[in-house]
């Protein structure tokens, strides 16, 4: 993990289940941030209205800087701390994990949103997201990681792999057993323990 950064300006609004913020969390951890507080919102919070127009989460207030679109949050933090980078150098290559991470927020992100919802509702998003990771798997090498370094990519998948029992996906077993096998790599990183609310530990 990265040398630890003390950051007593960074305040992060999130839910401790919230799918984003695990990644925003894990994105900090991976970076080595600390002592930035969290402010767990579960109902209407005067703070979190008073900075963010939107009340959506998460939210991340530096001083007077505030975000509350999660991309733009994870970036911001690979730019503001460099150390370790999370983004390849390549503008081309930039360009192209950028495209690779907003697929992974349509083809993942958006569908677990509706896990809380009726059994059709909750059906039709289990099948978007089993059918994405088929074909993620499809691209998986034997790299422990999806890039040739540790990236925001792996921090975009890692808490969505996470909560594939919870979410209950079930794969082919050629494919479930190459995603889980990338998946490992990523929870044994020293940072993804670190980044884990108490309700996600819970979840495995």
């Amino acid at each position: 993990m990265a040398a630890v950064h003390n950051s007593r300006s960074l305040t992060l609004f999130a839910r401790p289940d919230c799918l984003q913020a695990h990644r925003v969390r894990l994105v900090l951890a991976e970076k080595g941030v600390a002592g930035y507080k969290i402010v767990e919102v579960r109902d209407e919070n005067e703070d979190l209205a008073a900075v963010n127009p939107y009340n959506t989460l998460p939210t991340l207030a530096d001083r007077e800087l505030v975000l509350y679109d999660p991309r733009a949050i994870i970036e911001y933090l690979d730019e503001r701390y460099p150390h370790p980078p999370l983004m390849p150098i390549d503008p081309v290559q930039r360009a192209q994990y950028r495209m690779a991470i907003y697929r992974f927020e349509l083809d993942l992100y958006k569908p677990s949103l509706s896990m809380g919802g009726a059994p059709s509702t909750v059906r039709k998003a289990r099948a978007l997201m089993r059918d994405a990771l088929v074909r993620l798997a499809g691209s998986l090498t034997s790299r422990p990681t999806l890039g040739d370094e540790y990236s925001l990519l792996d921090c975009t998948l890692a808490p969505v792999l996470w909560r594939m029992d919870y979410y209950r996906l079930r794969l082919p077993e050629r494919q479930n057993s190459a995603l889980r096998e990338y998946a490992e790599h990523l929870f044994q990183r020293e940072a993804f323990a670190a980044s884990l609310s108490a309700f996600e530990a819970s979840m495995r």
